[in-house]
């Protein structure tokens, strides 16, 4: 079986892709930055990739001559490379860091790229989107078969809404537009499926289950056994909030723009998978009520 590289093989959706492709059988090479990190249990049960890499290359992709011998020897790439939660500027990671591998990638002739970017990022004005947007552009143009898969975001980002649940009250711009979340382990089954298939292309990959906000919020509250208690935030609030916050940390500030976008624009891709929102969202909170023990 052929090498796949993995980048952001330490996030939520890189383990789940690098476990994937090494339980299909695929020789796994694994960009990380640290490797006893990397060998440790993910966040939100997203696993440790002990075992599951068979060749580690342990560097910095800013670094020139790393991302050529990382790239060196692999057939294709599989990226779930980009900001999070990090302080980085997305420009630095989701776009010039991926266009690094790229550009590798295309001087040593790798077949295939699988890039996983995001539902309507071309229509978002985040500048976490735009990055995102520019790469995938980039990829699609360049001489690699490009795979483009978007997702409109991971069961571990609707824990923000659990959270809200949590403490008693969810806050929603438009609770009737439509998402249906993903499980990071079914939307690495769905990358790998059409990275083996030799297809290239852009897809709209989500979960099996299509919510309302209103209806995913009250998912988390059953999950609690607590009342559901629903405020809408008027969408022309939002301006300000924005503003309010770009002054205090301008980072923060395109985060919530990239989110309340994702609340006010249906976010729905070709529905795939086994997991259930609702039964993660039963887990996390079971968890909640063992460790009160």
């Amino acid at each position: 079986m052929t090498t796949t590289l993995v980048t952001g093989a330490t996030g939520y959706l890189g383990r789940h892709l690098v476990a994937e492709l090494h339980r299909r059988g695929h020789t796994v090479r694994a960009v990380v930055r640290n490797r006893s990190r990397a060998e440790q249990p993910g966040k939100r049960e997203s696993p440790s990739l002990a075992g599951l890499v068979d060749e580690w290359a342990i560097g910095q992709l800013g670094d020139e001559s790393f991302v050529a011998d990382a790239v060196s020897g692999v057939s294709s790439v599989v990226s779930a490379l980009g900001v999070t939660t990090q302080k980085a500027d997305p420009w630095d990671i989701d776009y010039r860091a991926n266009l690094a591998v790229l550009e590798a990638a295309q001087r040593n002739r790798v077949d295939s790229f699988c890039f996983v970017n995001v539902i309507g990022g071309d229509r978002c004005t985040a500048e976490l989107t735009k990055a995102k947007t520019a790469f995938a552009l980039a990829l699609s143009g360049s001489s690699i078969s490009s795979l483009i898969i978007n997702p409109p975001g991971y069961f571990s980002d609707m824990m923000q809404v659990f959270d809200m649940a949590k403490r008693g009250r969810v806050y929603l711009f438009d609770p009737e537009r439509r998402i249906n979340p993903i499980h990071g382990a079914d939307l690495a089954a769905a990358c790998v499926d059409r990275l083996e298939s030799g297809e290239q292309g852009n897809w709209d990959i989500g979960g099996p289950d299509v919510f309302t906000w209103r209806q995913l919020a009250e998912c988390a509250f059953t999950a609690l056994e607590k009342k559901p208690r629903l405020t809408r935030i008027p969408p022309a609030a939002l301006t300000p909030i924005q503003a309010i916050a770009s002054l205090v940390t301008p980072r923060r500030a395109d985060t919530l723009r990239f989110v309340t976008w994702g609340m006010l624009n249906d976010s729905v891709g070709e529905p795939v998978g086994t997991h259930h929102l609702a039964e993660f969202f039963a887990e996390q909170a079971n968890t909640l009520s063992t460790d009160r023990w």
